[in-house]
């Protein structure tokens, strides 16, 4: 039941494993799975419930929070199914056209509007493109309003699905419902070996998977001597070659050529603490 300062939203996604969209659905009953048609910033549109009525405070919401319109009748499912037919004819036919007029551009997906007042295109390109008398193909072709949205490398990733180099289908496509920023930095910081064809994914940029335990290797890193530093170790002085991380350990050069890994816990740092370690357990 709804108070004043609470709302009855459900959660729509319009996509396999797309974003959840949260919808005011008063006066609709809903339980999880079922498909409805609901108003969005670009018309009507169906979707299918990922997450069932539940009741939240007014404050957590989205200031723009639309209706949902109604459960989705078979009458609307016949539509849904005619608009799947019309956005896989049009992509065919758009293909078609950007390869007669040789535009440098790769067409990816094409989406229809609920109510079939627009078609939108969407696809990738290096550089800007004229696609004027495409539109025009187009308009001639399906006569409604016709859209050409270019999207990012990782975005068409999401859309086209794949494997990855772990052998499980993209983060992307499968569970992730926004990209993250991902930086070399944080491969630098995991000790990953910089080669592009070993931290990059499908779409060519670094893969969204370095972002997963940036901060718990950040957090690692904070109390370990970095690279260079001499330490004093239960066998005496070295320098830090390198760190395992995850094991809390480093490696040490102690000055005859022999390597050994030390507790992280086990060493101290010369510019922190000159005492030896033998005159502490004294």
């Amino acid at each position: 039941m709804e108070h004043h300062d609470t709302k009855s939203i459900v959660g729509i996604r319009f996509k396999d494993k797309g974003k959840v969209y949260s919808f005011d659905a008063i006066g609709v009953v809903l339980e999880e799975g079922d498909n409805a048609i609901v108003n969005t910033e670009g018309g009507g549109a169906m979707g299918y419930v990922a997450t069932g009525i539940r009741v939240l405070s007014r404050d957590k919401l989205p200031r723009t929070l639309r209706k949902v319109v109604r459960k989705a009748t078979d009458e609307d499912m016949k539509v849904h199914e005619e608009n799947v037919k019309t956005e896989a004819e049009a992509l065919d036919f758009c293909m078609e056209k950007i390869k007669q007029r040789n535009l440098p551009m790769r067409l990816v997906n094409v989406e229809a509007l609920f109510d079939k007042s627009k078609l939108v295109f969407y696809f990738t390109a290096e550089s800007r493109v004229d696609f004027r008398e495409l539109v025009k193909d187009l308009v001639r072709k399906y006569k409604t309003r016709i859209e050409l949205r270019q999207i990012w490398v990782r975005s068409e990733a999401r859309i086209c699905g794949g494997i990855g180099m772990c052998g499980r289908e993209l983060c992307c496509s499968s569970f992730l419902t926004n990209f993250a920023p991902v930086s070399i930095k944080m491969a630098k910081e995991q000790n990953m070996l910089l080669n592009p064809e070993k931290i990059s994914g499908l779409c060519g940029r670094l893969m969204c998977c370095l972002a997963f335990e940036h901060e718990q290797y950040t957090k690692a890193k904070k109390n370990m001597p970095k690279p260079g530093k001499i330490v004093t170790t239960p066998g005496g002085k070295g320098k830090v070659l390198r760190q395992k991380i995850l094991e809390r350990m480093v490696v040490v050069d102690l000055g005859d050529g022999k390597e050994v890994e030390v507790p992280v816990d086990d060493i101290q740092r010369e510019d922190q603490d000159r005492r030896p370690a033998t005159e502490e357990k004294q």
